[in-house]
């Protein structure tokens, strides 16, 4: 049996990082039933700890749903299949000490963590989303809601995503993206 682990990422006060909140809201709206055993669909917002603990008890596939800046247009939605090796200059060995704040959600140094504690992830995908705005332009403080580019490709991601979870083969849905740099979280 394939265990699936879809987490929504991002902090809803800050205009489009919400999209991977949105994205799991939809998923359970959309169901008429729960999810089976194997898959479980979670808002972790920013709590970065949640997800490290969820990641560390081992799942074979984590769909990790978040803004993701790749100066594309804003909407345009990407499936990447991260690096979690260090790019730290120096330093020796895949992942380095690092320290999660249970109040904020870096996934790269997540995922780092879990590597270092041994725990296994077997495949990790990210759905992102080109942001158009965070809301802190121009000297704003925030703005919840997502813009409309943002908004439109939530459906699209949603669909995405299931089609991951019903085929339980990654590989048939996504193509390789290849490895990047664990800075692509970078807002």
């Amino acid at each position: 049996m394939t265990s699936i682990l879809v987490a929504g990422i991002g902090n809803v006060f800050l205009g489009d990082d919400g999209f991977g909140v949105d994205v799991v809201r939809r998923l359970h709206a959309r169901r008429s039933e729960a999810w089976p055993p194997e898959v479980r669909v979670i808002d972790y917002g920013i709590r970065g700890i949640d997800l490290y603990y969820a990641l560390l008890d081992g799942v074979d596939l984590a769909i990790l749903v978040d803004a993701t800046h790749r100066d594309g247009s804003p909407g345009t939605l990407y499936v990447i299949e991260p690096s979690t090796n260090n790019t730290n200059e120096g330093f020796k060995g895949d992942a380095s000490p690092v320290m999660i704040s249970p109040h904020d959600l870096d996934p790269a140094r997540v995922l780092q963590a879990v590597e270092a504690m041994g725990g296994e992830v077997g495949r990790i995908v990210l759905i992102g989303c080109e942001p158009e705005s965070l809301g802190t332009e121009e000297g704003q403080e925030g703005r919840m809601g997502l813009s409309e580019p943002v908004a439109t490709a939530v459906n699209e991601a949603v669909k995405t995503i299931e089609t991951m979870i019903e085929n339980m083969q990654v590989g048939t849905t996504v193509a390789n993206a290849g490895s990047v740099s664990q800075d692509h979280w970078r807002a």
